[in-house]
């Protein structure tokens, strides 16, 4: 018997086998399976860890009748049939026991050859052909075997190569976190360009960032890629991959999101393939309790599966986000330290400057009422103008020792007010300018926000902690979000609390909400906050059209 080898197939093995591009040789592989044996049909589809096809290349089949078939086959029947090791030879396919039909608008095939493409014992594909006028020879079938093997080998050099390009992009990509991380970027900022960085090296179509929320629920609170709007802000479900990558502080990689669709939130299930890297700082000891949070890679239906090599560069990058989450902890402990270590100066200050030069202003006073002894009306109207200003003086100092006292202790501790005007002082460091704060009280408008009267005691009493603790979050946030991302020049703070109901509206001059914006787990902790009091949190664009609005209203109750 002649040998298979002719100069023609010996070239073409060895341009396969020395291929670095996976798609080109597939596109090549079917052409020369059709060339060199004489078959009007060629196809090669790449198989998942499922045996499911991830890509398909053919060659025969006219584009007309491509579209009228829709999706490439699945896999079952005749070819999946195709024995591991071996070819599968048939004179009429339709004979076969596993033939099941053509789908509506396939070609009429009967000859048939197939064969496994495999890199030891793993499948990496099947290539088949159909059609060939006689019918296929012994010297097809060994024709085809070695073009299956060069293909192997080439498929599996070409995702080494490309495992390769994936490290180098890596290192890149890590040194570019690295310097946001030093230069001290927003915490935010660095977890999207975590994400935007992990979605292009692992080749995802979305990554998401996971991180805890309110009442032990976590959320995915960053998310760059498609499907982004319907996925952030959703809360996870306790039995899902996400939660279990927390609890074991282990990755996973889940090959097929519609064979377990109740594990997934709605938004997930649009995807098939999906990765899980947790967020760990340094020292994890393998428990979970070091698992600050969740990556997540999406890729669509027809894409391929990840890899453990995906899993490895994505819990790199969960490395470097968990960083960032216990640098941002770090920097706002430091921000928090000096903001107690300012407090006491000034309250030092007040207490040995100010309230001594008050105490010193009010017995001059009194030495100078007593040298008015006379009964004259005008020395009478100057005591009594004296009287007036050492009780003026004596209330100044009652005033500043309670805010010296308000200033040694913690803030849970003081009155809702007083830690409104707080945020409002602290966020004009970030601001660049200071906000605008204006009280309304049943309907009312206060003149001055006063933090130690009857109106402050009023409505402590009326919030209580909880909702309390809620409206300083809340007004915390809003000018947070300000300072981030409107590139405003001034803030106004409208709270009204009414017999029933607490509203707070923050309205800027900045550039508007961004309806594209990817960063929504502020908003989304507001919503929460909003709802456990029965109410609402909504970001519009500001009454004329210009900057934005944020609106949040609690019951009271």
């Amino acid at each position: 018997m002649t040998s298979p080898i002719t100069p023609a197939l010996l070239t073409k093995v060895l341009e396969l086998a020395g291929q670095l591009d996976a798609e080109r040789v597939l596109a090549e592989l079917v052409v020369s399976a059709a060339d060199l044996t004489g078959a009007r049909y060629a196809a090669i589809a790449e198989l998942d860890a499922y045996g499911e096809t991830t890509t398909f290349v053919q060659q025969g089949v006219t584009p007309e009748e491509e579209h009228v078939l829709g999706h490439p086959p699945r896999g079952h029947g005749v070819l999946g049939a195709l024995p591991q090791e071996g070819v599968l030879l048939l004179e009429d396919l339709t004979r076969h026991p596993a033939f099941g039909g053509f789908p509506p608008g396939h070609p009429p095939m009967h000859t048939f050859l197939g064969v496994t493409v495999a890199a030891g014992e793993i499948s990496l594909g099947r290539l088949y052909l159909a059609e060939k006028a006689g019918g296929f020879t012994a010297h097809d079938v060994e024709t085809v075997q070695l073009l299956a093997a060069a293909a192997a080998v080439a498929i599996d050099n070409a995702r080494l190569y490309e495992q390769a390009q994936d490290r180098e992009r890596w290192l890149a990509v890590s040194q570019e976190i690295t310097t946001a991380l030093l230069e001290g970027s927003d915490e935010e900022d660095v977890l999207q360009l975590v994400a935007r960085r992990i979605r292009e090296v692992a080749d995802a179509d979305t990554a998401a960032i996971v991180l805890p929320s309110v009442d032990d629920e976590w959320v995915t609170e960053i998310v760059d890629g498609a499907h982004m709007a319907e996925m952030i802000g959703n809360t996870l479900h306790e039995d899902g991959h996400a939660i279990r990558s927390v609890r074991t502080a282990r990755g996973s990689i889940v090959e097929s999101i519609s064979r377990e669709p109740d594990r997934f939130i709605a938004p997930a299930r649009a995807f098939e393939r999906a990765l899980y890297a947790p967020l760990l700082s340094s020292g994890a000891d393998g428990d979970g309790h070091d698992a600050l949070g969740v990556l997540i890679l999406f890729r669509l239906p027809g894409r391929p599966a990840f890899t453990e090599g995906d899993l490895a560069v994505a819990n790199d990058f969960g490395a470097q986000a968990a960083l960032a989450l216990r640098l941002a902890a770090a920097r706002h402990a430091e921000d928090v330290a000096s903001l107690l270590n300012e407090r006491n100066r000034i309250a030092r200050d007040l207490h040995d400057l100010a309230i001594q030069q008050l105490f010193a202003t009010g017995m001059r006073l009194e030495h100078a009422k007593s040298l008015l002894a006379g009964d004259n009306p005008a020395e009478v109207g100057v005591r009594t103008e004296i009287d007036q200003a050492i009780d003026g003086v004596e209330e100044g100092v009652r005033q500043i020792r309670g805010i010296v006292r308000s200033l040694r202790d913690r803030d849970e501790h003081l009155p809702v007010v007083e830690r409104l005007v707080r945020e409002a002082s602290l966020a004009r460091a970030s601001l660049g300018f200071a906000p605008s704060m204006l009280l309304t009280l049943d309907g009312e408008q206060l003149a001055s926000l006063d933090t130690s009267g009857d109106v402050a005691s009023e409505i402590d009493a009326r919030l209580g902690d909880r909702l309390g603790d809620d409206l300083v979050a809340v007004v915390r946030e809003g000018l947070s979000n300000v300072a981030r991302h409107a590139a405003a020049t001034s803030a106004r703070v409208e709270i009204r609390v009414d017999a029933r109901t607490v509203s707070v509206t923050v309205t800027d001059d900045g550039r508007g909400a961004d309806p594209a914006s990817d960063r929504r787990s502020g908003l989304g902790n507001l919503a929460s906050r909003a709802a456990e009091h029965d109410g609402v949190s909504r970001l519009e664009p500001g009454p004329d059209g210009c900057g934005s609005q944020l609106t949040w209203e609690a019951w009271i109750g």
